[in-house]
């Protein structure tokens, strides 16, 4: 025995020892005594066997071999039928506590010093976590989790002593977490998700730079590569000098940009070589300036671009915009929709805000009442203008002003004034006027996207304009099938599908195109456009009054249905 050196005094339990030469061999054999029967008062192992004394699970919680434990489990089947009681066995040995679970034992095996009660009490508890972690208290059950027995038997007993827990308190601590663990998981899926960022950027920015570089190839190879040479080849056998009109280096025109954006027209449009040179001196700088912007807009034209051409309209032009009204007294019903559809199916908004306005050209015609008629949608909502006559409005359907002597404002241009407005907002998906069903799917290095459209029969709709987001583009598209026409906006890499009308010859159309594999949330949210002369409202007006007599002033009447916002998400 180390640690103890002779001439020491020590005392051991009641007895004290004198500093002789026996000392270190009563010491230790006290020692030894007190160790063993601290030793033998515990439990040595926890198992579950089979009634036929295999062994499932078995957990030793002292030295042992593993000969020993299986003559142990094989030799207490043997044993039940002939011990006295029905929750022990003792041998020559040791004790076997058991109970029965279902066709299995849940036995402890123990040293016949150990305190009965108490095993009892720690048999109880395993019998009430064996059921939490195996649902199945059969074989089968009880080796599938095997792992998380042990590890509840681990937190019960403790170098074969009970320890003092509930099966709660067993569970949470099975159940912690390391902090430092999970700490680093989120650490790890963050610098993951970063990644996958930076290479969707970077492949972005890639496609892109691929795309501008076909452009400057197609557009302005040719004259950035006549630069030096100032002479440009026309691809037909000859060449034309470049004129000094057109710019120096010096001036702010820009002469490699103008060169470029000259040479582009003329080789995409099959242009006689004279197009691509500077205007004579005669005609003056403002008509080559002129030219040059024209050709710069049909370079646009060329690559898909939607150039409106109404900053300056000349004579015989009128802008895009309503005709200026000719009749006395002009009304306005415009009802604008704002509508968010789910791409799976169902509304996610659908409000459709109105408002009818008055227009008048001559004060003498002011002194008037507007008598109208409503379709009785009792999802609408009407408010009027502050200073019309609430009570004439709600029993006659007549706006008119409070004071009946005032009259309406007049103008010559403008909106006119604001005399109702109304609101509708509803969850009936029958009332969308236009549903877009969008199905893209990846087959090999393509994908295949069909897209339907069906309207609905109450409204007939007009210049219907369906935008479908694409990913970066080297071409265009291909449009396999389609109802109508499409057109792909290269620079905002967006394809429009347009239908002229839907009226009840077309109230259902499909297109289907190919693009390289992507996924299929690239294709929205998808934006519609269109427009319709039929309201939801289904408000008009019926009457003019005059306040003073006389025959009514003539009247015109203008109703409208557009898009504010309409996508399909």
């Amino acid at each position: 025995m180390s640690g103890f050196k002779k001439g020491t005094r020590k005392t051991c339990m009641q007895g004290s020892f004198r500093g002789d030469e026996n000392v270190d061999d009563e010491i230790y054999s006290c020692w030894k005594k007190k160790t063993q029967n601290l030793a033998l008062n515990v439990v040595l192992a926890a198992s579950i066997i089979g009634k036929s004394g295999k062994a499932l699970v078995s957990r030793q919680f002292v030295d042992m071999s593993r000969i020993r434990i299986e003559g142990y489990l094989a030799a207490f089947p043997k044993l039940v039928g002939t011990g006295k009681q029905h929750t022990y066995v003792e041998t020559e040995n040791v004790r076997y506590v058991y109970q029965p679970i279902e066709s299995l034992y849940l036995l402890l095996v123990t040293n016949k010093q150990s305190n009965i009660l108490d095993d009892l009490e720690t048999l109880r508890l395993l019998s009430k976590l064996v059921p939490e972690y195996s649902y199945s208290l059969d074989e089968e059950g009880i080796c599938k989790m095997a792992f998380e027995i042990l590890f509840a038997f681990d937190e019960v007993i403790s170098l074969g002593h009970k320890e003092n827990v509930t099966v709660a308190q067993v569970k949470q601590y099975c159940e912690m977490e390391s902090h430092e663990e999970k700490l680093h998981k989120l650490v790890l899926q963050s610098k993951i998700n970063d990644t996958k960022d930076v290479m969707k950027r970077k492949a972005s920015e890639i496609d892109k730079s691929k795309i501008e570089k076909n452009r400057g190839e197609k557009g302005g190879f040719m004259s950035l590569q006549s630069m030096g040479s100032g002479r440009i080849d026309t691809g037909f056998g000859s060449e034309t000098s470049m004129s000094s009109n057109v710019g120096g280096f010096g001036s702010g025109s820009g002469f490699g940009l103008n060169t470029e954006v000259e040479s582009f027209s003329s080789n995409s449009k099959g242009r006689p070589p004279s197009s691509a040179t500077a205007p004579p001196k005669g005609l003056g700088m403002k008509l080559g300036k002129m030219q040059r912007a024209n050709q710069f807009l049909e370079s646009l034209k060329a690559e898909g671009e939607v150039i409106v051409e109404d900053v300056r309209p000349s004579v015989g032009q009128s802008k895009p915009a309503a005709p200026p009204p000719t009749d006395p007294v002009t009304l306005t019903v415009e009802e604008k929709l704002n509508v968010t559809l789910k791409r799976d199916g169902g509304i996610g908004n659908f409000d459709v805000q109105g408002i009818l306005s008055l227009q008048i050209l001559n004060q003498d015609d002011g002194l008037i009442q507007v008598q109208i008629e409503t379709g009785g949608n009792p999802g609408i909502l009407y408010k009027t203008h502050p200073n019309i006559n609430k009570e004439l409005f709600s029993n006659e359907n007549i706006l008119g002003l409070k004071d009946p002597n005032r009259p309406f404002p007049t103008g010559q241009a403008g909106e006119g004034v604001d005399l109702l407005k109304w609101r509708m907002q509803s969850a009936d998906e029958s009332l969308v006027p236009l549903s877009i069903n969008c199905w893209p799917s990846v087959s090999g290095n393509e994908t295949y996207v069909s897209m339907e459209y069906e309207a609905s029969s109450m409204i007939d709709l007009q210049n219907v304009v369906i935008s479908v987001p694409l990913p970066p583009l080297r071409e265009a598209p291909g449009v396999r099938q389609i109802d109508g026409d499409w057109r792909y906006d290269s620079r905002n890499s967006i394809l429009e599908w347009s239908i002229e009308l839907i009226d009840n010859s077309n109230r259902s159309g499909s297109m289907e195109f190919v693009v390289p594999p992507v996924d299929a949330s690239t294709f929205f949210p998808i934006s519609v456009r269109f427009a319709a002369t039929s309201t939801f409202s289904d408000l008009k007006v019926v009457n003019i009054l005059p306040l003073r007599g006389g025959n009514p002033p003539k009247f015109s009447q203008r109703i409208s249905l557009s898009t504010e916002n309409y996508q399909v998400v």
